[in-house]
């Protein structure tokens, strides 16, 4: 054996032995940690308003149909097309010759008939005192009272004939039945119109106010009635129910509305109900047959828990949850009742007390059990 492997092995064994009388280290404990942060919102009843969202339609207030009432030819059209008009104002002008003919005509039978009127009242005059002497025999007096008597009917069928010829002979200007705006015309210059014909010669649609007709379905109406019934909410004093449009871009409308009457029947095709409101529209920016999105408002729920939507997740059976911070400041979680959403947060109708602090960030470090540091979330959170 050489001296150097001799030396190797007397070293490891010198090792070997040092390494044996020495004691067994014990690991050390890891620091423990401290407890999650997270965020929570505590929970406090409120008085809110409910409003529903539902489509609907707008419907001008009144539309009339404007249609001649005596035949003849159009001479001039007195309006501009989508504009104003108020109800009395002329908008056609029918030829009125042969209906002025008619009038004048009338007129001179009327005369006529009066001036026979006046001859037979004299007769009877003048042989009311023959016969009062027996000059002339009672049956000849009574030939001449028969005769006045006709010619006053005369008179009065001559009045009426004339009255008829001066109505169709104002029917000749075509006038506006309502105030509102006008669309286009139908009929030109020159155009044969008849009386009472099918075709309207334009439409007048009164705008200001409007209607809007929306449908809420029958579950929903009558879970709103037993809401009211049961005191969860309270309606307006005046029993009409407010509601907010926005154009279908999602542009809200300025001004609100009032519902004003539901159907009385449910639609057996669709289980809906029509609710119908009503508009201010002073600058006509509703027109007829837009279509509109409706917050109906359903009156106002007292003592009202929300809870940030953040805040709320499914189980995987798809059961809203939520997280509490409960005692000892240890992770609770509870299945909820949800109702709607109202901005950014969730109407909760049961799961949740007052004074609940919801965890609303943090949720994906922590888990149920886990004891947690609570921070209160503010309004600039």
């Amino acid at each position: 054996m050489n001296t150097t492997r001799l030396h190797s092995i007397l070293f490891l064994g010198a090792a070997f032995a040092l390494g044996g009388c020495g004691k067994p280290e014990t690991p050390a404990e890891p620091p423990k940690m401290p407890p999650q942060e997270v965020g929570v919102v505590s929970i406090a009843p409120k008085t809110i308003e409910i409003f529903t969202e539902l489509p609907g339609r707008t419907t001008a207030l009144r539309v009339a149909e404007v249609r001649p009432q005596v035949s003849g030819v159009i001479l001039k059209r007195l309006f501009i097309e989508g504009n104003d008009v108020k109800e009395g104002e002329q908008l056609y002008q029918i030829d009125p010759a042969t209906y002025q003919a008619a009038a004048d005509s009338a007129a001179a039978a009327l005369s006529k008939a009066e001036a026979a009127a006046d001859l037979a009242k004299l007769a009877v005059e003048r042989r009311k005192k023959l016969a009062a002497n027996d000059v002339i025999s009672k049956e000849a007096y009574d030939d001449v009272i028969a005769t006045l008597k006709q010619a006053d009917a005369g008179v009065a069928v001559a009045k009426a004939s004339l009255e008829t010829a001066k109505i169709d002979l104002e029917y000749t200007k075509v006038m506006s039945p309502i105030s509102g705006r006008i669309g286009r015309s139908y009929v030109t210059e020159g155009a044969l119109v008849t009386a009472r014909q099918a075709n309207p010669l334009a439409t007048v649609q009164q705008l200001d106010p409007i209607y809007v007709d929306v449908t809420q379905s029958s579950t929903e109406l009558l879970r709103l009635q037993r809401e009211v019934a049961n005191g969860h909410i309270k309606t307006a004093d005046n029993g009409h129910a407010t509601a907010r449009l926005s154009f279908e871009d999602g542009t809200p409308y300025p001004l609100d509305g009032k519902i004003q009457f539901s159907e009385v029947s449910v639609d057996a095709d669709t289980g809906s109900v029509t609710l119908r409101a009503v508009f201010p529209n002073p600058k006509a920016q509703l027109l007829p047959g837009m279509f509109v999105r409706a917050k109906v408002s359903e009156g106002v729920r007292e003592n009202a828990i929300l809870v940030p939507q953040r805040g709320v997740t499914r189980s995987p059976k798809g059961e809203p949850t939520a997280l509490i911070v409960g005692a000892n400041n240890k992770v609770e979680q509870r299945v909820l009742q949800v109702d709607r959403t109202v901005g950014d947060q969730w109407l909760v109708t049961k799961g949740i007390e007052p004074g609940d602090r919801v965890i609303v960030e943090g949720l994906q470090k922590i888990a149920p059990g886990r004891e947690v540091n609570p921070v209160e979330m503010t309004s600039e959170k």
